[in-house]
């Protein structure tokens, strides 16, 4: 009888724990449209040509004064975003560790991008400024979301199934992404058929990745569920707490040195990497004149192939190892932007090629990184460290944007704004060259793999 209880609770226990994983699946599945759509796709180009129609004869706007490149503003924007999510994100973070309520936190979050992206659909004329404060408020809002999204698969997954949730979530979001941008490109080269203007059905793409978010973002809500805290955190501010706890991790990183190596050399190629996302279709519409749809295609090809190139790189990580692999994409991201600048304009075929490019090396990339960094991270410290990895990860990219601003604004061209991002995955190959894998993983107290 006791026996038979343990199993029915053991077997209530795993179906609860199934229905929440479902329900964290849809917050990807809701939230990928705008990384996707708004950010990479339609958001820089049109921004930037609403700038352009604010900006003086001599091509620059200016923005509490400030004289600013109508070709940076978007860049710069986005790097503003990062800062403001860095700044906010140990306040959220605290507030959910001590009171346990991270879902309350999680909804704001989502809600306050979601409503940021919708109203994009005002972005019209020379409001510029308009869409610079939606930009930052919805991407710093994304941030903060993915962050308290991400800090939930500790607890909803136990860690034989960590990986396949997570990869499941993973592949939900790239689902959407394409799926949304397919509709979006039917309706951009469709619009005169439904009646809008070009511009019109650039809002329309935009405001509907806001409400796509918002309303895909119930079912998570509905099902993930809250935990009691800790423990008692004391009385402390919430900033305070947050900023403490990532001092400390900080501080417990020095003692294994080998491990924050590896973590610096990620975050410069991987500013990188998250820089040619956001801003490849600036370079593609103002810099090679192509159209809208053939960025919205060559978006595609990259979510197809990032898929593909993740699981190849991971079959390559079980015969060469992950840093070697790793190694090998980041010589791979050099030639292909090397091979971007010499793109000639108005050649479609060559972009996609590059596309092709970028996609083969984007998701395994990223996903190896990661996985080499589990092996370094301390037992018992995953989750602190994890946390510190995100943070820092937002952290670093407003760099890449900066760079890719400040170039164009000192030279006036995107090819070379775009060659400037080789220094992040040459400095990053330097780096993590340097970093001796095995001896990090035993100096970190984990079992040294066969192929690292």
């Amino acid at each position: 009888m006791g026996t038979d209880t343990v199993r029915t609770d053991a077997a209530d226990e795993a179906a609860g724990r199934r229905r929440e994983q479902r329900g964290w699946y849809f917050y990807d599945w809701a939230c990928s449209v705008y990384s996707t759509s708004v950010l990479t796709v339609f958001l820089g180009p049109y921004l930037t040509s609403v700038a352009e129609k604010a900006a003086d004869a001599d091509g620059f706007v200016h923005p509490l004064g400030i004289p600013v490149r109508a070709g940076s503003f978007f860049a710069y924007s986005v790097s503003l975003s990062v800062i403001v999510a860095v700044l906010v994100m140990p306040l959220v973070g605290a507030a959910a560790d001590r009171t346990g309520r991270k879902k309350p936190l999680l909804a704001v979050a989502a809600y306050v991008g979601a409503a940021a992206t919708t109203a994009m659909f005002f972005l019209g004329g020379d409001r510029y400024l308009l869409g610079g404060v939606l930009l930052v408020v919805a991407n710093a809002a994304q941030s903060v979301a993915m962050m308290l999204y991400n800090s939930y698969l500790p607890q909803i997954a136990p860690p034989e199934e960590r990986d396949a949730v997570s990869s499941r979530g993973w592949a939900f979001g790239y689902a959407s992404g394409s799926l949304m941008l397919i509709v979006n490109l039917v309706l951009y080269l469709a619009h005169d058929s439904f009646g809008v203007s070009e511009s019109t059905a650039v809002r329309i793409c935009l405001a509907s990745a806001g409400l796509w978010w918002g309303a895909w973002a119930l079912i998570p809500l509905r099902r993930l569920r809250d935990r009691p805290s800790a423990g008692d955190r004391g009385t402390r501010p919430a900033g305070a707490m947050g900023f403490r706890q990532l001092a400390a991790t900080i501080r417990d990183m020095r003692r294994h040195p080998l491990t924050l190596a590896f973590l610096l050399a990620y975050l410069i190629y991987n500013d990188g990497i998250q820089t040619v996302i956001s801003q490849a279709s600036i370079y593609g519409s103002e810099e090679l004149g192509l159209g809208q749809s053939t960025l919205i295609g060559a978006v595609l090809l990259v979510q197809v192939l990032a898929v593909a190139g993740a699981l190849g790189m991971g079959r390559l990580a079980r015969i060469y190892g992950a840093k070697r692999t790793i190694l090998g994409s980041l010589v791979a991201w050099t030639v292909t932007l090397a091979a971007g600048y010499f793109l000639p304009a108005g050649a479609p075929v060559w972009f996609f090629v590059l596309a092709a490019g970028i996609g083969l090396v984007l998701g395994g990339s990223q996903a190896l990184s990661r996985s080499l960094f589990s092996h370094l991270v301390p037992p018992g410290k995953e989750a602190e460290y994890f946390s510190a990895y995100e943070l820092s990860d937002r952290g670093m990219s407003w760099l890449g944007p900066l760079l890719f601003g400040l170039t164009y604004q000192l030279t006036g061209s995107y090819r070379d704004a775009i060659i400037s991002l080789v220094a992040f995955f040459v400095i990053g190959f330097v780096l993590l060259a340097r970093v001796p894998v095995r001896r990090a993983i035993d100096d970190a107290g984990n079992p040294v793999p066969t192929t690292i």
